[in-house]
């Protein structure tokens, strides 16, 4: 039989050139991290040093190798990255997992980066760019998409939130196509996705300013209320009206309850300033209580203005009850 032990050497030596080249360890620290569905939730804690921080990010679990959740695993498992590779070793237990951890940079990605304007990356720069996953593909097709010579703070925000270039085409697609990738970063923080825009056009709120739907994405403007609040009459809303009616607390709920006190016809800037105010159905039950059954929209809001409430009116009038037939405050 022939010996294949000249193959090994040969072997190592093909896995060595394959291999990406690791720097020495940076940081290590510990891990946390819980499973959501796909997903691990993942809190890196460092020790080492002056790189002591923590940061948090959602990994879906197929980007790990080796990893099992498990009840009671312990089997090391990492992280690879074009920036470098996390080792992580600890255990599970009820979906909830913690250990320790240490992060190796890749030479290779540093020398890249140098070479797409980034040089002289911190070992603290080259960790975070290595845990968002920030590639130097990336960065070029930020660039093929007009997006150059990106900050180094800025690339890092646009790993943090997810700005990808798909992300970037889609909104070009829907018409939003000179946007600062800060206006980028703020549409991800604050949930302005292809998907709402296209479902705010459905209902009518086409080609709106980018700022609008920051603004409305922000207070909870939603479809649904959209749809809530023009089956209760208020049709022809401008996206501002929507936003207000949302900042002041101005819920289908709240309509329908002061409706339902007899105000039919209350209008949206008095709606508002019942909220505003603090014009509740409480206040509006004392008032009526004092003996003002037929007091206005507007009149209940001047009370408020001015700290007029059915205490106030009891001790003017030096009585216990309500029991005045006045009709008007």
């Amino acid at each position: 039989m022939k010996s294949q032990q000249p193959f090994l050497p040969l072997l190592a030596a093909l896995l060595l050139v394959a291999a990406p080249a690791l720097a020495a360890p940076t940081h290590n620290g510990t891990w946390s991290a819980s499973v959501e569905e796909n997903q691990l939730e993942l809190s890196l804690r460092t020790t080492q040093g002056e790189h002591r921080g923590q940061m948090s990010t959602q990994i879906p679990l197929a980007a790990f190798q080796g990893l099992s959740t498990s009840e009671g695993s312990t089997a090391p498992f990492q992280l690879r990255r074009e920036a470098g590779t996390f080792q992580f070793q600890g255990s599970f237990a009820n979906g909830q997992g913690a250990g320790h951890y240490q992060f190796e940079p890749s030479e290779s990605y540093a020398k890249a980066m140098a070479s797409l304007g980034y040089p002289k990356l911190t070992p603290d720069e080259h960790y975070t760019l290595a845990l968002f996953d920030i590639t130097t593909a990336r960065v070029k097709e930020l660039a093929a998409l007009g997006y150059k010579d990106i900050p180094l703070k800025e690339l890092i925000e646009v790993g943090i939130f997810n700005v990808t270039p798909e992300f970037i085409r889609t909104l070009g697609s829907l018409g939003y196509t000179k946007l600062s990738l800060q206006q980028l970063v703020q549409c991800r923080i604050h949930g302005v996705t292809p998907e709402r825009i296209r479902e705010l056009a459905a209902e009518g709120y086409k080609n709106l300013d980018i700022e609008d739907l920051k603004a409305m994405s922000i207070h909870g403007v939603t479809p649904q209320f959209i749809r809530e609040m023009r089956a209760l009459g208020f049709k022809d809303l401008s996206p501002d009206g929507l936003t207000a009616l949302r900042i002041h607390g101005v819920t289908p709920q709240f309509v329908q309850e002061i409706r339902g006190m007899g105000f039919s016809s209350i209008s949206q800037d008095d709606l508002m300033a019942f909220r505003i105010h603090g014009v509740t159905p409480q206040f509006i039950q004392e008032i009526r209580g004092m003996g003002y059954p037929d007091v206005t929209s507007k009149e209940l809001i001047s009370l408020r203005i001015h700290g007029i409430d059915s205490e106030f009116m009891r001790s003017l009038s030096g009585r216990k009850g309500g029991s005045d037939t006045r009709k008007k405050p």
